[in-house]
């Protein structure tokens, strides 16, 4: 019996190599939504997210075999897979930008009672202007981003999944922020 929330990724990876049907749905119940706000992320579209959401999960059922931890995290993993789906998507379709559409944030829609509504206005309006100055930024600048800030990946695992040293991780973090910072000045100043 698959007692699957004592097991870790590595465990039902495992698992997965071997046929288990079972350990692959908690697999996906775990990092579905992790993989899925990637994907929206790197690419700005909801339907391009849903694509890459499945073939990664279908890549994961296919090649489990080939998963080593010591090369890094289940989490290195998938997200190494989606990025080189989400690549093929959009040089498939032509990249634009978007309005974010953010499924578990519908605060826009339902501003609660009793707070300021021109705050959560502007509030609403930095978090827009934010969203869209990430998905303007190079490829390999919002790459890291979304990683290393949105997702929490360490260095050294955002390293693993983009193939890259740690040092260039880090510069190119450091020009992404800046980048984005230099973005969100200049929006400041249109709005004022």
């Amino acid at each position: 019996m698959l007692d699957s929330p004592s097991l870790s990724d590595d465990d039902l990876l495992r698992l997965i190599a071997s046929g288990d049907e079972r350990a692959f749905l908690e697999f996906y119940r775990r990092h579905q939504g992790a993989v899925f706000r990637f994907a929206l992320q790197m690419s700005g579209k909801k339907e391009v997210a849903e694509e890459v959401t499945q073939d990664v999960f279908m890549q994961v059922m296919e090649s489990a075999k080939k998963y080593d931890p010591k090369r890094g995290s289940a989490a290195a993993y998938l997200y190494g897979i989606g990025r080189n789906f989400v690549r093929r998507c959009l040089e498939r379709e032509k990249p634009y930008l978007t309005v974010l559409d953010d499924p578990d944030n519908e605060r826009s829609d339902q501003i609660a009672d009793g707070r300021d509504l021109m705050a959560e206005l502007a509030l609403n309006e930095r978090i827009e202007s934010l969203r869209k100055a990430v998905l303007a930024l190079p490829p390999a600048y919002r790459e890291v981003v979304v990683l290393c800030d949105l997702h929490e990946l360490d260095y050294a695992e955002a390293a693993g999944v983009l193939g890259c040293a740690l040092g260039t991780i880090r510069s190119r973090l450091h020009r992404a922020r800046a980048l984005l910072l230099e973005k969100m000045r200049a929006a400041e100043r249109l709005a004022v």
